[in-house]
């Protein structure tokens, strides 16, 4: 019986067939060039690991922490987990149902209704089959759509790995630019400290006014409560790595300062329709897009007839040494079919939905494009020019220390006021510490532009580092 129910459903599935529209890669416009970059070439910087990328071993470390013990990367994970479920009980629907049902029990049915009025007993075991044929492609259309959001949950783990990489990255470079900057700062403080002993020193023997002691001493002050302003922008920083890495809060094992850091002269870019590849985010779009396309075809399938086979083999007996007899015996086989007539036009509603939601699915697909494309513009020119300020600023300072050289000698020979040198100290502090936030935004630009063409998913090698020294080291400034 099983057996000529399972010939007459693979005759009405190869007969049958899948209603809605197949889905297919809309056509959307990319430039051929970047902006910045207006040769094409089709080498990308987002072909090169992580790990090869940012070559500081602290950093790496750090990375590889995060990797293991984040919590939101822990969280997409289990999401692949549950819509791999989700596709499973929906391809199970594709497969026939088989039951299996026993049964015991002792009664009496009195005479008076009837019955023998005696004790009687029944025992009874059946196998119960159930097919849905699938004619129209409900089931298949719906799997269709429970694959695809199974392959969005995988892209989006790695956008998950690709933003996790680019955030520790981004916090450590801004937590070595905080470090940058309270060491000039404490350097600053070193020099503020000799010039107010020269002014007093000066003062006392009635060389110059109170007032330029006065000033020396308020610009010490000013740059010493910089320090604490530094201090707490560090500690906040700490912290926001350490919940990254998945631990509490703490301090962060550092390594190479800023200006060693190796930076790439030219990033190349690849070609901008490479992103419809490499960008997980757009990937997880687009399966967004297939599963509301299948949904359609699944929606409309409810318009249709919906076809189910049944069938049923079991025995029944009043004496358990008889229930396998042939006389026991019974089977059933049926098939039915159930066509909606009216309701209201609930099924034509369902179907103007899901192709409601499918443009929905089209028009954010088109938006992520877009917007990947301007990330990746918006970073490139960031590169670009956060390089090229971070030369002008370097020949900015080396002015500024000649101009403070220059005040200095005017002022020991009694020539210029303090006012002068004071303003000089000032312009080659503020000149410093630009210096330092310029290197600290050249390097995430470069985060940025990394983490826009997509790169920063690819897994290091298996012999990496051990993780657990990162989480527990001590802090090193």
């Amino acid at each position: 019986m099983v057996r000529r129910l399972t010939a007459l459903s693979l005759v009405l599935l190869t007969t049958g067939c899948t209603l809605g529209p197949n889905y297919q890669r809309p056509a959307v416009p990319a430039p051929q060039a970047w902006r910045e970059i207006p040769k094409a070439d089709a080498q990308s910087f987002a072909n090169t690991p992580w790990f090869e990328v940012f070559d500081d071993p602290k950093l790496q470390e750090l990375i590889r922490v995060a990797l293991a013990e984040n919590k939101d990367l822990k969280i997409a994970i289990e999401r692949i987990e549950e819509a791999r479920a989700f596709y499973g009980i929906a391809k199970a629907d594709l497969w026939p149902k088989v039951d299996v049902t026993a049964g015991a029990g002792r009664g009496r049915v009195p005479l008076a209704s009837g019955g023998s009025g005696t004790d009687v007993s029944q025992f009874s075991l059946s196998a119960d089959v159930s097919w849905e044929i699938d004619f129209f492609g409900r089931i298949r259309r719906t799997t269709e759509a429970q694959q695809a959001l199974f392959l969005g949950t995988q892209e989006a783990r790695r956008a998950t790995v690709i933003a996790l990489v680019a955030d520790v990255a981004r916090a450590y470079f801004e937590l070595r630019d905080f470090d940058r900057r309270l060491a000039i700062t404490r350097a600053t403080i070193e020099s503020r400290r000799e010039y107010l002993q020269l002014a007093k020193d000066r003062f006392e023997g009635g060389v110059t006014a109170e007032i330029d002691f006065r000033q020396a001493d308020a610009e010490l002050r000013r740059v010493e409560a910089l320090v604490f302003d530094y201090e707490r922008l560090i500690a906040l920083k700490e912290n926001e790595l350490s919940v990254l890495l998945g631990r509490n809060p703490g301090p962060i094992l550092r390594g190479r300062e800023l200006d060693k850091m190796k930076l790439p002269a030219a990033v190349p870019a690849g070609l901008p329709s490479d992103l419809l590849e490499r960008r997980p985010d757009v990937r997880a779009a687009e399966q967004s897009l297939a599963a509301a396309t299948a949904n359609i075809g699944a929606a409309k399938a409810l318009l249709f007839p919906r076809i189910a086979l049944t069938g049923s083999l079991g025995v029944s007996s009043s004496e358990l040494d008889t229930l396998f007899n042939s006389p026991a015996q019974a089977w059933s086989i049926a098939a039915g079919l159930l066509q909606p007539i009216f309701n209201a036009g609930k099924n034509k509603r369902r179907v103007e939905v899901t192709e409601s939601q499918q443009r929905q699915s089209l028009y954010a697909y088109e938006q992520a494009i877009l917007q990947a494309f301007r990330e990746t513009e918006d970073a490139l020119v960031s590169y670009q020019r956060t390089g090229e300020q971070k030369k002008a600023q370097s020949l900015r300072v080396d002015a500024e220390r000649k101009v403070l050289d220059l005040a200095e000698i005017r002022y020991r020979g009694g020539v210029a006021a303090y006012l002068e040198v004071l303003d000089a100290q000032r312009s080659l502090f503020n000149a410093e510490i630009d210096e330092a936030q310029t290197l600290g935004g050249h390097l995430l630009s470069l985060v940025r532009l990394y983490k826009a063409l997509g790169g920063g998913w690819q897994e290091p090698a298996p012999a990496a580092a051990p993780a657990a020294p990162a989480a527990e080291a001590p802090v090193s400034k």
